[in-house]
């Protein structure tokens, strides 16, 4: 049977204030476009689909139809819950798009009550059985007294157990005689960053082995790393990546969806299909009179700015005018000084709440990985709080 893997959508998702809805929805498109041309039997989402657990009504708007279309073209298709996404809202709107055909999962549950997923491929009529894991954060894992009185090596390590706990009730359901396929959100020892994740919830604490996906796994399609990887392991375990570089730090990653074919007796095949409809993320660097003698090489990329020249009144304008897509702009640090202090002090209202945080942070010389993740855990409270408010 052949499927196509993808996560890590983050719809929704702007970048230093610019919304780039239009860009989310043409790389949305090519997806289904990828799936339709290769006749693809489902189509795997391994979480993330939005940037934050409240959503704007655009995002929301273009994620479902999404799936309605790739449920239009006849294949399965199933999504799970990462840590940007609101689980509660995943499995309340599940029963509805479960109408639809599509399946989605927002908490882990029991094999028997959603935790896996069955359907026979249209192409050949192969078995296939495939396991969810949505993103399980160490909250959940480890209980607060614990927390409290255990020490980090061992909350580390009643995580891991946990995540092998409710794998192999998942992993249990898989037969020689199926193509076995595992899906979860989470962190994979030895996986490399794809510079955008929220970094409070990506460190090694809510990490687990490889090894933790069986054998009898036909290939484990994850989601939560934004570059596109294979970990070593006794079966295929990639991440895909995502499909879009969501800020600078990934602007050199290959933006893809995995095009995967796999049998019961035979290993998975693996090809990378390209996404290019996104704008290409760029850094330059230079004085004012350098970057607009190169202005028209940088085409429609967003660009981030390292300025070659000391900070002066007006300089921030004058980069803006000469290069429309500069969405960030700084001083080289060999020219910086108090000015640049000031211009990132006049800053400091714009970007997500996670990003004010980080930023203020880094200007007071904080750097505790326990305060990042006890902020992300307090805004993603408060966030989803906010959300079943608004909805009763």
């Amino acid at each position: 049977m052949k499927f196509l893997h993808t996560s890590d959508w983050h719809v929704g998702k702007q970048l230093k204030g610019r919304d780039r809805i239009d860009e989310q929805r043409a790389v949305l498109r090519e997806i289904v476009e990828v799936a339709g041309r290769n006749e693809v039997d489902a189509v795997l989402i391994s979480g993330d689909l939005y940037e934050n657990a409240v959503p704007s009504a655009a995002a929301q708007n273009l994620v479902v139809r999404t799936l309605l279309a790739l449920r239009d073209l006849g294949c399965e298709v199933i999504a799970l819950a990462g840590n940007h996404d609101h689980p509660g809202t995943f499995d309340a709107f599940r029963p509805l798009m479960g109408r639809s055909g599509i399946n989605l999962l927002g908490n882990v549950r029991r094999p028997d009550s959603g935790g896996v997923v069955r359907f026979k491929a249209r192409s050949d009529g192969q078995d296939t059985t495939v396991a969810l894991l949505p993103f399980l954060s160490q909250r959940y894992a480890v209980r607060a007294a614990n927390l409290m009185a255990q020490t980090p090596s061992e909350n580390v390590g009643a995580y891991d157990q946990m995540v092998r706990d409710v794998l192999e009730q998942l992993c249990g359901e898989f037969h020689d005689d199926t193509v076995n396929l595992a899906m979860a959100h989470l962190t994979v020892t030895g996986g490399a960053f794809g510079g955008g994740e929220r970094q409070a919830q990506s460190i090694f604490e809510y990490s687990v082995p490889a090894s933790v996906f069986p054998a009898e796994c036909s290939y484990a399609a994850l989601g939560h790393l934004h570059r596109r990887q294979a970990l070593p392991a006794a079966c295929p375990v990639v991440y895909s990546g995502s499909p879009v570089a969501v800020d600078f730090g990934e602007q050199d990653n290959t933006s893809v969806v995995c095009l995967v074919e796999a049998t019961a007796s035979t290993p998975a095949r693996i090809t990378d299909v390209p996404i290019t409809s996104a704008r290409k993320l760029r850094t330059v660097h230079g004085t004012v009179a350098e970057l607009e003698a190169l202005a028209d090489s940088f085409g429609e990329d967003y660009l981030r700015v390292w300025v070659r020249e000391p900070a002066r009144a007006g300089l921030r304008e004058a980069v803006s005018d000469v290069l429309p897509n500069a969405l960030e702009v700084r001083i080289d640090p060999e020219f910086s000084g108090s000015a640049e202090r000031s211009a990132q002090h006049r800053d400091r209202t714009t970007g997500s709440p996670q990003e004010l945080f980080e930023r203020y942070c880094e200007q007071s010389g904080v750097k505790d990985d326990a305060v990042a993740r006890l902020f992300a855990q307090l805004s993603d409270e408060v966030t989803a709080a906010g959300s079943e408010g608004a909805s009763a």
